[in-house]
């Protein structure tokens, strides 16, 4: 049992994403990347699906300043940290496999799409175990970065604070130097996935603090290295104040925790001084696109569950249907059923598509495509967003099809659906992504990174001429242009007024970028079907698109509108009004 299409994923890697070059030259081929994608889905089969609902039951406990979780579940992570998938994409000198970006995260989405709570330990773990390895000295890379790669160490990221949240000009963690070149680390940190857990033997968390005489603000926020146990194996003083009781994610703990409050808690800088926020977006902007592709996994779980529901429950007849005795018909023969279905396909396999592009990206700049790396911080917040937003709503969909039962603990559809509820939320909220991309992705050195966003559309415009999507496309991207010259003149005359609307502007920006990845995946199933013959799978594309154009790409004229004005009614509207 899979809870994604496989056919689809080595189609999007193999004939959209054209994984083929990427690896041509390397010691990977076609054959290899397909081992390691069985051997995920053995796995995840294995030990992650079936384990959803026991974790959604029996969420993480607070006893004795421990946080536990279900056997099942550690000997789960486990397995996955066993057969190598945390160190996949990591150095081969630092003990990794090397493997491309856009395979380790084909395998990611494998993971999180059979249970996205077990999957998040290894995700963070990776995000942590990149920063050692990008600006850790030798002896830190050996010392926390080889047990990290070898699934033996786990990794976390603390920024937040109880009283500052996303405001990370205003944490108070301080970092004092001691004698012997460490830092006793002081500080309260808050939502901390991971932070806390007995899967393995150490935790190592990477912690922002500020040390004494830094400047105010994010400028003078810092770096360290703060692990549970120390390289001795004696217990640092990382104390768990608490869990945080979710919605959903329950598998995954989610901590406060307490630095330094009983006695030392020793932490070591990473890299230089007050340049902790500078090397920790390397860690969240990762992160973003790995939210991205957990809330893609997501709702395509919605979305072949309900999809297996609609082929077999029977109920009702067709609509010119006469007889009252005659035998039901499955639902997926009600065209309102056939519209939710094709709904959820049309989010989750364009936001597949975008986020394996993105991966390429990260692939490409990596070899010194200095273009790539443009694009991948102008797709970043989308590829965070757009998926978490329009995901999560095919989520409530997949529930709209199971109807009454879908609202029920009985069927996964609900769970799946309070799991990608977070996905809008962690890493940054969908309104701070919007105010990265109109406040600061668009106006960053003359507006360079949106105009490679554009030529890069044009481009498979260009390539896809005489398709049914060349021309809508090419209409909406003109707008979203124009608007953006619009708002980016306002922004910068006056920042609170030009985005007010930043979110909304996301959200327009979001939907001609999918339109974009409908358009590559359609001209891929062109390919196909002109090389093999065309098919079931091939023409379910097509029609997805249409769908897609017809339903949400429309929806980007009339959001332009409302910010070629600027709407002002929420900028204006005052505390008091409410």
């Amino acid at each position: 049992m899979r809870a994604h299409d496989r056919d689809d994923l080595m189609f999007q890697l193999f004939e959209v994403a054209d994984l083929d070059r990427l690896i041509e030259g390397t010691d990977l081929d076609r054959a290899a990347v397909t081992g390691i994608l069985d051997t995920a889905e053995q796995i995840a089969s294995d030990h992650f699906l079936p384990l959803g609902r026991l974790l959604d039951e029996e969420e993480p406990r607070f006893e004795g300043g421990r946080a536990l979780l279900p056997d099942a579940a550690i000997a789960a992570v486990r397995a996955h940290a066993e057969a190598g998938f945390i160190g996949s994409g990591f150095l081969p000198e630092h003990g990794g496999m090397g493997l491309p970006e856009i395979v380790h995260q084909a395998a990611a989405f494998v993971f999180s799409a059979a249970n996205i709570s077990l999957a998040g330990y290894g995700l963070l773990t990776v995000g942590a175990g990149r920063l050692i390895q990008s600006f850790g000295s030798d002896a830190q890379k050996a010392q926390w970065l080889a047990p990290m790669v070898e699934g033996r160490f786990f990794g976390t990221m603390c920024l937040s604070e109880p009283q500052a949240g996303s405001s990370l000009s205003d944490i108070t963690t301080r970092a004092e130097p001691k004698p012997d070149g460490t830092w006793r680390i002081t500080g309260r940190k808050m939502w901390i996935s991971g932070g806390e857990h007995e899967i393995t033997d150490n935790i190592v968390h990477m912690v922002l603090a500020r040390i004494p005489g830094a400047p105010a603000g994010v400028k003078g926020i810092s770096l360290f290295i703060v692990p549970k146990r120390r390289a001795d194996g004696t217990p640092n003083d990382v104390t768990l104040a608490g869990l945080n009781h979710k919605m959903g994610y329950r598998g995954t703990t989610n901590c406060a925790l307490n630095f330094g409050e009983a006695g030392d808690c020793i932490g070591e800088l990473l890299g230089e001084p007050n340049k902790g926020l500078a090397y920790m977006f390397q860690m969240m902007n990762e992160a973003r696109i790995g939210v991205g592709m957990g809330a893609t996994a997501l709702g395509q779980a919605g979305y072949q569950a309900s999809l297996a529901y609609a082929r077999e429950r029977p109920q009702g007849r067709p609509v010119g249907a006469k007889d009252p005795t005659a035998p039901q018909v499955p639902i997926i023969a009600h065209a309102d059923v056939r519209r939710l279905l094709l709904a959820q396909k049309a989010a989750v396999e364009a936001s597949l598509a975008l986020s394996l592009y993105c991966a390429r990206l990260v692939d490409q700049e990596a070899r010194g495509d200095a273009a790539a790396g443009l694009l991948l911080g102008m797709l970043t917040p989308v590829a965070k967003s757009w998926p978490s937003e329009f995901c999560l709503e095919a989520n409530k969909h997949a529930i709209q099809v199971l109807g009454g039962a879908g609202y029920t603990r009985d069927y996964p559809v609900e769970r799946l659906y309070r799991d990608n509820r977070l996905n809008p939320i962690h890493e940054g909220t969908h309104g701070i992504q919007g105010l990265d991309i109109l406040g600061r992705k668009v106006l960053m050195d003359g507006g360079a990174a949106f105009k490679a966003l554009g030529q890069a559309i044009r481009a498979d415009i260009a390539e896809a001429h005489g398709s049914e999507f060349a021309a809508p496309l090419a209409a909406a991207l003109e707008r979203i242009e124009a608007v953006t010259r619009s708002l980016a003149g306002e922004v910068k005359s006056d920042p609170d007024r030009g985005l007010a609307n930043a979110t909304l502007y996301l959200d327009a920006v979001g939907h001609v970028v999918m339109g974009w990845m409908w358009l590559r995946l359609t001209q891929a199933a062109r390919r196909v079907a002109a090389r093999d013959g065309d098919s079931d799978f091939l023409r379910g594309k097509h029609q997805a698109a249409r769908y897609f154009y017809a339903r949400e790409l429309v929806r980007v004229d009339g959001w332009c509108e409302v910010l070629a004005r600027n709407d002002p009614s929420a900028f204006e509207m005052q505390p008091d009004w409410f």
